[in-house]
Order: structure tokens, then sequence, then C-alpha cells
């Protein structure tokens, strides 16, 4: 029997974008900053590449959101919007 997990909130979904977008903008940052070391290059653009799959998923989910929610902020909205 299989149990329906609960879906997460629109504040997680929410928080979760504004969290992983702002470690996307660090990690892109520390990259372009020269002060990875070259033996941690690969390890280091894979995490940024892991982040900015996890930032897509969560944008997908708050799309979906939004066509059934008109009262949620639209992504720009939510993306520029300063906390």
């Amino acid at each position: 029997m299989s149990t329906l997990k609960p879906s997460p909130s629109h504040n997680a979904v929410i928080y979760a974008i504004l969290a992983i977008n702002s470690e996307v903008a660090l990690q892109k940052d520390y990259l372009d900053s020269g002060d990875v070391p070259s033996e941690d290059a690969d390890n280091e653009a894979e995490i940024l590449d892991e982040l900015e799959q996890a930032f897509m998923e969560f944008v997908e989910i708050y799309k979906t959101r939004l066509k059934l929610d008109k009262t949620l902020p639209s992504l720009d909205e939510l993306l520029n919007s300063q906390l």
C-alpha cells in the first residue's frame, strides 16, 4: 500500500526557490572568484549544476501552482523581491 506524501506548502516552495537561487548566485561568485583550488574546480562546478537543477525543479512546481492559484506572486516578482 503506497501512502501519499503531503505536498510542500506554497511558502515552503517559495522559500526553497529563494534559498536555492541565493546559493546558485554564491556558487557562481565563488567559481568566478579565482579562489577555487584547481583540484576542487570540477567538484564545485558539479555542485553548481546540481543547485541549478534543483532550482529548476522547484520553479516547475511553482509554475504549476501559479496556474492554480492566481494570488501567488509571479515568478519575476518572487525572484526580484527584497525579503
